[in-house]
């Protein structure tokens, strides 16, 4: 894996916002700090465009987190989550993030995918394949090695985490 970022290089930056979130809390119960993903990500060359894809779910925060996304230049889309009979629920972006990266990967040099997940491996390839450089950053202990040897560039998370985290909320609880 190289690390060849030229500063003219114009970058596209998708986050799989669910898988983010849930690496981050399952290892370290924490929140991801997007800002500095971000910065990671586009490391100091042309940010063409960043989206966060995200699920839409019952959490009275969800506006703010959606608001922060947009403040620091990231798109957001949602979508429902998927509930299904039996009440199992669903909530997945890979087909559209997977379509995003196709479809804009001819107007840059750099797509920058934030995300663990192995099923972005074939991706990965075709992008590569087409002439686009791949990247992708992820917690190193949930990220498939599939994609880490795909990209071109991996970037570990869990090497620098203090950076990349916000520690949750501790919830204190009065004595009535």
């Amino acid at each position: 894996m190289e690390k060849v970022q030229h500063k003219s290089q114009k970058v596209l930056v998708l986050f799989d916002v669910q898988n983010m979130y849930y690496s981050a809390k399952q290892l370290y119960h924490a929140k991801v700090n997007f800002s500095e993903i971000l910065k990671t990500a586009v490391a100091g060359r042309n940010l063409t465009r960043a989206i966060a894809y995200v699920i839409k779910t019952e959490i009275s925060d969800e506006k703010n987190f959606h608001s922060a996304l947009e403040n620091i230049g990231i798109e957001v889309k949602a979508k429902d989550i998927q509930v299904f009979y039996g009440g199992a629920k669903k909530g997945d972006w890979d087909i559209g993030i997977a379509m995003d990266a196709v479809r804009l990967s001819p107007k840059v040099d750099t797509v920058v995918l934030v995300s663990g997940d192995g099923d972005f491996k074939e991706l990965a390839s075709y992008l590569k394949a087409h002439g686009c450089r791949t990247e992708v950053i992820g917690f190193g202990r949930t990220t498939s090695a599939l994609i880490k040897q795909e990209a071109d560039l991996f970037t570990d998370l869990d090497k620098s985490s203090k950076k990349y985290l916000i520690p949750m909320q501790q919830r204190t609880y009065r004595k009535r």
